[in-house]
């Protein structure tokens, strides 16, 4: 388990590099993170260190093309941080991006705090505090030239490949009405059409939703209220270059944009 001093040095360095839009190939092993507890904490120090203020939360890998993208057997939690959002319909740098994928997203908005128990929430808690729902659109990257072969723990500590961020407006649709597992936005990129799934997100996005708040809850961390969590691609990660106009169309639930510069 690593020591406050190993937890702080780890996240300086990450958070040099994500500052310097460099990479690296691993922690140096003595700071190296051997577990998802210590993955987390070194994670928790990036919060401290980011110029901006917690947005909300992400989650990698709850697809089997999202875990196979990162080589990881499940889902990781990750911080979106306020200076890493983008306007619907904004440019996103790719700078420094050596990931380059767009991934079509459900994101949550909270209404209530959902707070650590002794007990997991179950789906239907964690759906009666959420206030909104938006489509998203996640631009992940990792700090680690070789993010493949980083693992879960170092991957933890990457912030979950967290980059870059943009949040759709909210849908009027009366979404709890609806079966999120059978929505299938449409993504319009360089002229090629894809189809999403809501299924591919775990399972169902509002299951992805409870996994978070239950991941958190383990943590001993309060979901709060206006925090968004975006529940993982409903897509296998699309290819990104300078210059493309990624559009997700979530139907009755909204549309949402970004362009790449």
């Amino acid at each position: 388990m690593l020591d406050r001093e190993q937890v702080t040095a780890a996240s300086r360095a990450l958070v040099q590099h994500w500052r310097d839009g460099s990479k690296f190939d691993a922690l140096e092993t003595r700071l190296r993170p051997q577990s998802r507890a210590d993955g987390y904490a070194v994670q928790a120090v990036l919060e401290n260190q980011s110029l901006g203020k917690l947005f909300g939360w992400k989650i990698a890998a709850t697809s089997e093309a999202g875990q196979k993208h990162i080589n990881v057997a499940g889902p990781l939690a990750g911080r979106i941080m306020s200076d890493t959002v983008i306007a619907d319909g904004g440019i996103a740098s790719m700078k420094g991006n050596a990931m380059r994928v767009g991934e079509p997203e459900f994101c949550f908005r909270m209404g209530h705090d959902l707070a650590p128990r002794p007990t997991p929430y179950s789906v239907d808690e964690v759906l009666a505090a959420v206030d909104t729902l938006h489509p998203a659109i996640e631009i992940p990257d990792s700090r680690f030239t070789d993010f493949a072969s980083a693992g879960e723990a170092q991957l933890i500590a990457d912030n979950a490949c967290a980059h870059l961020f943009v949040l759709g407006a909210a849908t009027s649709a009366n979404w709890r009405a609806m079966d999120l597992i059978e929505e299938r936005p449409q993504i319009t990129l360089r002229g090629e059409r894809y189809l999403g799934h809501g299924k591919n997100v775990l399972g169902d996005p509002r299951v992805a939703l409870a996994w978070l708040a239950n991941e958190l809850r383990g943590l001993g961390i309060t979901l709060r209220t206006g925090e968004v969590v975006t529940t993982g691609t409903c897509h296998p990660p699309l290819p990104i270059q300078a210059g493309d106009h990624f559009a997700a169309d979530f139907g009755a639930l909204g549309k949402v944009s970004v362009r790449f510069a």
